[in-house]
């Protein structure tokens, strides 16, 4: 009879992706998850496509290592597809509908799935690649309505996605689709990943597979309209702290980013 030789998994071992959810939301934004991940420990960001960039900010994002993941939006801005031909996402002036549980409500499936598969194809035409994993603005695509398209998605492009709950990790994996242990993140009103809050999920990270779900950017006049505008420059500041560097040292804690989670 064969033996398995391999190793067995280290059931202590710690992996930490660091996402900053956003990028592309304004151009504030997008500096300050840049800065995040050169400066700090940022290992992972979410595009979205919909949303205006310069030339150099794309470019910086193609350069900078991070991996890049898609931010699936049906809550914000206007649609990349022919606004005709989702009207049941859209408002009376042609824009998403900002409140996720009416979007879950209202979304014809076979109009969600069309621009949902729009912004996909729009990712690789700007990055040249697939994403290296799917999440979704305000957690829309976790909403039992629409879960499945995210599922089908995932399954399709063959990357991990993001799992805010216990209910669509256990989907993710019935599907045998890749995602993490653990989540932890929060957006409102207070500012979540302050220096002090970075140190103690740091030194508390448990075994496995664990996303940090940050919104660090620079906050601009693009975004004076958000209840989590001006938080984010205090996101910059803690997850760029060298304090962090040296706890993930101490702990012997891997940063990564969805790329490299394994089935």
């Amino acid at each position: 009879m064969a033996h398995d030789r391999r190793a067995p998994r280290d059931q202590t071992a710690r992996t930490l992706i660091v996402n900053a959810d956003d990028f592309g939301l304004t151009e504030g934004v997008s500096r300050g998850i840049l800065h995040a991940h050169r400066a700090g420990i940022v290992t992972s960001t979410t595009l979205m496509v919909n949303r205006p960039m310069t030339p150099d900010t794309l470019a910086a994002l193609r350069d900078s290592g991070l991996g890049v993941g898609l931010h699936l939006n049906l809550t914000l801005g206007a649609p990349v597809s022919d606004p005709t031909r989702v009207p049941s996402l859209l408002d009376p002036e042609g824009r998403f509908v900002r409140d996720p549980a009416e979007v879950a409500a209202r979304a014809r499936p076979e109009e969600a799935r069309l621009e949902l598969g729009n912004q996909i194809d729009a990712f690789r035409e700007r990055l040249g690649r697939f994403p290296t994993h799917l999440d979704s603005h305000h957690h829309v695509l976790a909403d039992e309505a629409l879960l499945p398209l995210l599922l089908f998605f995932a399954r399709a492009l063959k990357v991990p996605l993001r799992a805010q709950d216990d209910r669509v990790r256990a989907a993710a994996r019935q599907e045998r689709l890749r995602t993490p242990d653990h989540f932890f993140g929060a957006s409102g009103p207070e500012p979540c990943w302050t220096r002090e809050h970075v140190l103690a999920s740091l030194s508390a990270l448990p075994a496995g597979v664990s996303e940090f779900m940050t919104h660090p950017g620079y906050y601009d006049d693009d975004l004076a309209y958000s209840r989590y505008g001006r938080q984010r420059d205090e996101e910059v500041a803690g997850l760029t702290d060298p304090a962090a560097r040296d706890v993930i040292a101490r702990e012997g804690i891997r940063l990564a980013h969805f790329g490299a989670l394994t089935a």
